[in-house]
């Protein structure tokens, strides 16, 4: 394959980037549309960026925008790890551009198993990059809503450890609890009340959709989706039908539409 780096338009969420990417950048940032987005790509190498827009300020500026990036470390699954998190952030008003997700996957010889949901009310500030950032491997996920901003000083950010990068799970068929297939898996993100983690799949309709990450059964070639009636009544506003963390008092899904009891 060839490693010739060719000028793109990587998009996210809050904008886009122009940067010089290789075929095999190229081929992670094509979730099958005609644009290619900055997500899946993960972290670039400042220099590689030439210009970037942000929708915020309706304007294109000259040169990278911040980065900042985390290494949580944190088990999402049974042998998947969150490696690490970051947002590409606009130099100008500080809204995020886009917004990644690594994960690693800590022994390549066994399979992913169940998912583990994450500490909503765990928050960890992100830290600034001040030095050429390594590429990153795997294909990341965007998030669809802006991380926390960070508050505390900024810091050198170290390289993540050295395992073996695997896609995650963009691209796997979403399978209800009912053996029917919903959708395909697009990318992973955090929900912007909640902060908790959700995917974003691509329903069959063709709209896009997020189920909550306490939703996933199972991780395996395919995404398995179980009803949580479980846990349901033991959290306010979580819809027993899809898994929806809804606001306090509400009444019926934003989600799904379905009944709150």
């Amino acid at each position: 394959m060839s490693s010739e780096l060719r000028l793109k338009k990587l998009r996210g969420s809050g904008g886009y980037v122009m940067a010089t990417v290789t075929d095999e950048q190229q081929m992670k940032g094509n979730l099958g549309g005609p644009d290619l987005f900055l997500a899946p790509i993960g972290r670039l190498d400042a220099d590689k960026i030439t210009k970037h827009f942000c929708n915020t300020c309706e304007k294109e500026f000259e040169g990278p925008p911040k980065i900042e990036f985390e290494n949580p470390n944190e088990e999402v699954a049974e042998n998947l790890v969150l490696a690490e998190r970051g947002q590409y952030i606009c130099n100008s008003c500080n809204a995020s551009i886009a917004e990644y997700r690594e994960f690693k996957k800590p022994n390549e010889e066994v399979e992913v198993g169940s998912a583990k949901p994450l500490d909503s009310n765990a928050t960890t500030p992100a830290v600034e990059a001040t030095t050429p950032a390594v590429e990153a491997t795997t294909p990341a996920v965007e998030a669809t809503t802006p991380a926390v901003e960070a508050t505390t000083p900024a810091v050198e950010a170290t390289t993540p450890s050295s395992s073996t990068s695997v896609s995650s799970i963009e691209g796997r068929a979403v399978i209800d609890e009912n053996a029917n297939k919903i959708g395909t898996a697009k990318q992973v993100g955090i929900d912007g009340n909640t902060q908790s983690m959700v995917l974003v799949i691509i329903k069959i309709d063709g709209t896009e959709g997020s189920i909550p990450w306490t939703s996933i059964k199972k991780v395996g070639e395919v995404v398995l989706l179980g009803k949580p009636e479980e846990t349901a009544a033991s959290q306010p506003g979580k819809c027993s039908e899809c898994g929806f963390v809804n606001k306090d008092g509400s009444r019926f899904c934003e989600e799904c539409g379905n009944k709150i009891q």
